[in-house]
């Protein structure tokens, strides 16, 4: 392959999974501030499921304008630099490094489904030497959203009683481990057979909801953070206690009653945070969870297994083998 050419996985209409079609596309060169990295591995996050399909399944009233097409998916990437642009000072060649790229942004995004990647460098964060490529690529969408959603948007701490519904998914199995960190009491919603994994990652009380009915669930939370949303989502504001806050990740509809807040938060690109994560990694005081593995070309079949649902932790695309 000519060194000014790429292999990339591009949406070229909306639709579902069969939309993504690998082509050899032009490779991108770094702006002044920014750094060139080969990419290793790429995360999949569920906003790469709505942007392909053109943001279709949220309600027309909270539905995002849908990028631009054609468009390469991928804001989560981990990968080295292989060239870095004038104005670059914290990075240079041969540098191992993950991040959350160019997010929120419409368009642009971080392009990561391609074996290159440009990213600003404040985006971008040294990768832990714990982790692999892919678990690092794995992190930083769903890391810094549990990070920025309970330190900038809740303030969860000691003597809290936190619920995560959808707890073993990508953000929910960040957020029971913070949340725990923190010094709140963990009460985590999911599938039966995520009860051990959610234990070991600090839940005190696990609720299985194919099994357990919503009457039974615990009552008078401080903080819910749902991770699933939709339009069921409505039901859980029983567990919230009076004067109490909802956290969705994703769209839904509570209600405002009792006194409840319902928080929105967009996450963002921070690399700094990402290096405080980063350390935690590191010291072994945080976890990621990787549910499957994809070769980039196989992109559709790793949506497919999104939308299967039942995820542990995250999917990722491997670009080189990593």
């Amino acid at each position: 392959m000519n060194v000014s050419t790429m292999r990339a996985v591009l949406v070229q209409r909306y639709g579902g999974p069969e939309v993504l079609v690998e082509q050899t596309v032009a490779r991108p060169d770094p702006g002044p501030g920014d750094v060139l990295v080969r990419v290793h591995a790429a995360g999949l996050n569920p906003l790469d499921l709505y942007r392909r399909a053109g943001y279709a399944a949220i309600p027309e009233s909270l539905r995002p304008t849908p990028p631009t097409l054609p468009f390469i998916p991928g804001v989560d990437l981990s990968g080295t630099v292989v060239a870095v642009g004038d104005r670059v000072t914290r990075w240079a060649v041969g540098d191992e490094v993950f991040g959350l790229v160019r997010f929120p942004s419409r368009d642009d995004g971080g392009r990561a489904y391609a074996e290159y990647a440009t990213a600003p460098e404040d985006d971008l964060a040294r990768k832990p030497s714990r982790l692999d490529h892919i678990q690092a690529a794995a992190a930083p969408l769903v890391v810094l959203t549990a990070h920025q959603f309970l330190t900038e948007h809740t303030g969860v701490g000691a003597g809290d009683t936190v619920l995560v519904n959808g707890a073993a998914g990508g953000v929910g199995h960040i957020l029971v481990q913070l949340a725990a960190r923190a010094g709140a009491s963990v009460v985590a919603i999911a599938s039966g057979r995520h009860r051990a994994f959610l234990t070991e990652l600090g839940v005190e009380r696990f609720i299985d909801y194919t099994s357990t009915p919503v009457e039974d669930w615990p009552r008078d939370v401080d903080y819910l953070f749902d991770s699933v949303g939709g339009p069921r989502s409505s039901r859980l504001t029983a567990v919230v206690r009076d004067g109490g806050t909802i956290m969705p990740v994703f769209y839904g509809d509570y209600g405002t009653e009792r006194g409840i807040t319902v928080r929105t938060g967009q996450v963002r690109s921070h690399g700094a945070q990402l290096a405080e994560m980063a350390e935690l990694f590191d010291a072994g005081a945080l976890r990621v969870g990787v549910d499957s593995v994809f070769p980039l070309a196989e992109a559709a079949a790793a949506h497919r297994r999104a939308e299967a649902g039942h995820i542990r932790g995250k999917i990722v695309l491997t670009v080189d083998g990593a």
